[in-house]
């Protein structure tokens, strides 16, 4: 309405052969994409009405030149009313996109409970780009009779297919976990699974697909997680002074589904799990998120020295400073799962930490 008052007065104090028609137009075609249907109704014919009394006012009413203005507003009047009309469907479709994305996403990658098998959990998944809820990265956990076990993987790729290989590694987990005596006998079951899924597909996806994945036991018999890493970024542990360790493997493995370029047998490293202490287990999306110089986020170094309440305190923190270091610019997803062991089982077995942490036989 601005527009078209202030087309109105500078219509109305220069000479007739000035025209304000860019004005009188512009009005509906910016109130289209903001307002509702009724909004960019009013303010179009507010300037069909304008355009046509400064035309009666000049006494030009009849000139070609003023009637091919007024059909011009018109017609521009109906365009604005179209383009709301499909920005209007366009929202709602999108709408309607995001809710069936968040459900999806709610169905395969369901928020694990905050206590599971006297430990405290924590996870998150933070989408690269605001319309996007799920992609490739992946996180399960779940108490079986062999102890609390837990997955966190990337699989490679974007869209359907990787959201469908999420899938199959989530269900082949929740199965294995369950049914198998040891942590490597389920990376096996992970790892046939996703060799079927590569068989069902064809082209590139065949060939190059992977999951890149670690696995964890924590048994209620002992004080210690077991750790089989498939090519995935290492866990970090956070000691409840503060300081930080990085649970690399002695041996790097595939990841899982590649299995047609060599298979070699999973061994799972044991290391100290202290009362108090945190386990971070993350994907690529943290440890390559970069800042504006290019230089990448090191999720050691910007830990170090500092204690949180829980796991749920630590991935908050966590992802507001990586947003904070990336200037809000992260361009892969980001699964965070936390798991500590509370204080309060320090008399369950083992004593304190005694050293940075270091891989045992498994």
């Amino acid at each position: 309405m601005l527009l078209i008052a202030v087309g109105t007065a500078f219509d109305v104090l220069t000479p007739p052969e000035v025209s304000a028609a860019p004005l009188f137009t512009a009005a509906p075609l910016i109130a289209a994409p903001f307002f509702s249907l009724a909004v960019t109704l009013v303010t179009g014919l507010a300037a069909v009405v304008a355009v046509t009394l400064l035309l009666i006012f000049h006494g030009s009413s009849a000139r070609v030149e003023s009637i091919t203005e007024l059909v011009t507003t018109i017609t521009v009047v109906a365009l604005a009313l179209l383009t709301n009309r499909v920005v209007r469907r366009s929202g709602e479709q999108l709408a309607s996109a995001r809710v069936i994305a968040e459900t999806v996403q709610r169905a395969v990658l369901p928020p694990p409970a905050d206590r599971i098998g006297g430990l405290r959990v924590a996870a998150r998944y933070v989408a690269a780009h605001e319309d996007a809820f799920i992609g490739g990265d992946l996180f399960a956990v779940q108490e079986t009779p062999y102890g609390v076990r837990l997955v966190v993987g990337d699989v490679r790729g974007k869209g359907l297919q990787a959201v469908e290989a999420v899938a199959v590694v989530i269900g082949a987990f929740r199965e294995a976990a369950e049914q198998e005596r040891t942590l490597e006998a389920v990376a096996g079951r992970l790892e046939r699974a996703l060799v079927r899924e590569a068989e069902r597909r064809s082209g590139l996806d065949a060939v190059e697909g992977f999951t890149t994945a670690v696995l964890a036991e924590v048994r209620p018999d002992r004080d210690v997680v077991r750790l089989v890493n498939r090519g995935h970024p290492e866990p970090l542990m956070l000691y409840a002074d503060g300081s930080v360790g990085v649970l690399a493997p002695r041996e790097r493995a595939l990841p899982l589904g590649m299995a047609a370029l060599g298979m070699w047998p999973d061994r799972a490293e044991e290391t100290e799990l202290p009362p108090g202490a945190t386990l971070l287990f993350y994907t690529d999306g943290l440890s390559e998120a970069r800042d504006a110089t290019g230089t990448f986020y090191d999720p050691r170094a910007r830990l170090e020295g500092r204690v949180f309440p829980g796991p749920g305190g630590l991935l908050d923190e966590l992802v507001d400073d990586v947003r904070r270091y990336t200037g809000d610019g992260s361009t892969d997803d980001m699964a965070l799962l936390a798991v500590g062991r509370p204080v309060e089982r320090a008399g369950h077995g083992s004593v304190s930490r005694g050293g940075q942490p270091g891989p045992g036989g498994g």
